[in-house]
């Protein structure tokens, strides 16, 4: 069993949220035609476009560590017992913002995104600021946790593309009103 990120409508009516069609998706389905795409990219796109769905729990490290926080595809900044475990329209836009700046960061580096690259990049935005000492020994700490018992990092393997498509569903979700529901 893993994270699902489902476009519901927002607000919730009633006690349920209710699921947004996946028509309003269906575009996404294009992206699997395209020249040169990767099985992952393609993959995802084309279960947006059939769902509205994102399978997030492979994203959920590398989108906490892009933004800063933890458990941010869980939507679990509030306990269980307070709210849904939902990432508003506000929130979706957050979450496509900090995507899409990282991938247009990482573009001029590589096309494949590896724990490494994270790593370069995430260091050459937090060394440009005021805190940058402060930031950089953040960092560290969170990569540090991300490694194993051994030391090694994780194995990420995406690419920029499959991150602009993940990006591109919560601006979708952002630009239209939409939330998205973590069912775990």
């Amino acid at each position: 069993m893993g994270l699902d990120n489902v476009a519901v409508h927002w607000p919730r009516t009633g006690r349920f949220y209710d699921p947004v069609a996946p028509a309003e998706f269906v575009d996404f389905g294009e992206i699997v035609d395209m020249p040169r795409i990767s099985g992952p990219t393609a993959a995802l796109a084309e279960l947006i476009a059939k769902t509205g769905t994102v399978r997030a729990t492979a994203y959920t490290e590398l989108v906490d560590l892009i933004l800063g926080l933890e458990n941010v595809l869980y939507a679990t900044e509030n306990a269980a017992e307070d709210e849904d475990p939902v990432i508003d329209p506000d929130g979706c836009s957050w979450i496509a913002d900090g995507l899409e700046k990282f991938v247009a960061r990482h573009r001029p580096i590589d096309e494949a995104v590896t724990f490494e690259s994270v790593s370069e990049v995430l260091r050459s935005l937090l060394g440009d600021g005021r805190l940058a000492e402060q930031q950089l020994r953040w960092l560290d700490s969170r990569l540090d946790k991300l490694r194993d018992e051994n030391g090694d990092p994780p194995q990420w393997t995406f690419t920029c593309a499959e991150l602009s498509v993940l990006a591109a569903f919560y601006r979708r979700c952002a630009d239209r009103g939409f939330a998205v529901y973590a069912d775990a």
